[in-house]
Formats: C-alpha cells, structure tokens, sequence
C-alpha cells in the first residue's frame, strides 16, 4: 500500500504517518519546513519538501511520484483568521484558504491516486463558537466539496475526518498556562471528558482507508463536542 499524506511533519498528519509506516504502508510524507521533513524521513519511505499553495510545486510532486493508492490531506495554516470577523484583515481570510481548501483541491487536481481520498476538515464547520468564522468557512467549505468529488471521483473514494480540540502545535500561538486552559475547557464540554490526541484521529484515518464501503462521508473525530 502506498500513501502520500500532505502536511505529514506535525499534529495529525505525522501521527497518521507513523501509524500507517508501522501499519506496513510504503508512506510518502510532503511538508514545507526543511528541520520537520529531516527529523521525520527516517520513520517513513520519503519525506519530500512541497508547498502545497503552489500549484507548480503540487504538479511537479505528482508527476514525480506517479501513481499510489491513497491521499491523505492534512494541511494546516494554523490558527490564522482567528477572531471576532470584524478585527481579522482579509488577506488573512484568504492566506487561511489558499493555506487548506485551495491547498487540498491543487492536491486533487493532480494527484494519480487509485483508491482513496481523505481529508482533515475540522468540528468547526458545525460548530457556533464565536471568533471562529475564518475557520468555520474554511472547514466548512472541505466538508461540502466531500459528497461531489465523491461521485465525480468514483471509484476513488472521498471522506473526511473532522476533528474537535486537538492537543497539536496548532494552539502553539497560545502560551501554555493559556493553552492549558483552554484545553480544560474544552474538555469540560464534551462527553469523552478530555481533548483529543493525534493518534485519535490518524486512527480514524487508518479506518476510511480501509473501509471500502464508505465514500462520501465525514466522519467526526471530536469527542462528542458536535452532539454534545
């Protein structure tokens, strides 16, 4: 089985990445930072260095690697956009775009995958938390594209995984005592009774990988926050 997880250095991505490499997968991993891509290309076949807003780069990888089974999608430009909508700059509105949903959809256009597409969205697409309007219509935006491409691409497979509060450097622009905290009150909200771990969600991914029955579906990873 080879895999090729975009944004595969840090959080999720990585995590998805170790536990496929240990699964047996032959895993490509893509990433823009060089220190992240040598301090993970020893656990994985290849680490490749992508920005993945460039559609130029995006092409040539593909053409490089030729054709693999699955594509995992876990871009992230951080927590960039974040806030009340009214103090966030518009270009921070589009980067957050161009850093995730463009991102993903260069991705798709050119990537020669065989069996299956999965991508990271996040609970904030459901969610009506307020300062999070950027990432609402970002994640929001991936989960909607889900259902088409799963019929355009058929018999490709597409899901998502979309998951809730996340212990990953994405909340590095916090503090910790602040991050803490906020982790406690995230926590507090759901029924798991805690935030959610990489390996929660690479698990996940692991699942629709081979699930080769589910296409079109999102599947939250949150800790019950979206029912809760």
């Amino acid at each position: 089985m080879r895999v090729v997880i975009m944004g595969g250095t840090s959080g999720i991505g990585l995590a998805t990445a170790e536990l496929l490499a240990d699964d047996g997968a032959e895993v490509i991993v893509t990433g823009r930072d060089p220190q992240k891509l040598a301090a993970v290309k020893d656990r994985v076949a290849s680490a490749e260095q992508v920005d993945g807003t460039s559609e130029d780069d995006v092409t040539a990888f593909f053409d490089r690697i030729g054709l693999f089974d699955h594509l995992v999608l876990a871009f992230s430009p951080g927590a960039l956009g974040g806030g009340a909508l009214k103090d966030i700059a518009v270009d921070d509105i589009r980067s957050a775009f161009d850093g995730k949903l463009f991102s993903y959809l260069f991705a798709i256009q050119h990537a020669q995958v065989s069996d299956s597409i999965t991508m990271i969205s996040a609970s904030s697409a459901r969610a009506a938390l307020p300062g999070t309007v950027t990432f609402a219509a970002v994640n929001g935006a991936i989960e909607r594209i889900v259902s088409p491409l799963a019929t355009e691409l058929a018999p490709v497979r597409v899901n998502a995984v979309s998951p809730g509060a996340v212990d990953t450097p994405w909340w590095s622009f916090l503090p910790e005592d602040q991050r803490q905290a906020q982790f406690a009150v995230a926590a507090d909200m759901v029924p798991a009774g805690r935030v959610g771990r990489p390996g929660d969600v690479a698990g996940a991914v692991r699942y629709l990988i081979g699930a080769a029955y589910v296409t079109g579906s999102i599947l939250p990873v949150d800790g019950g926050f979206t029912v809760a």
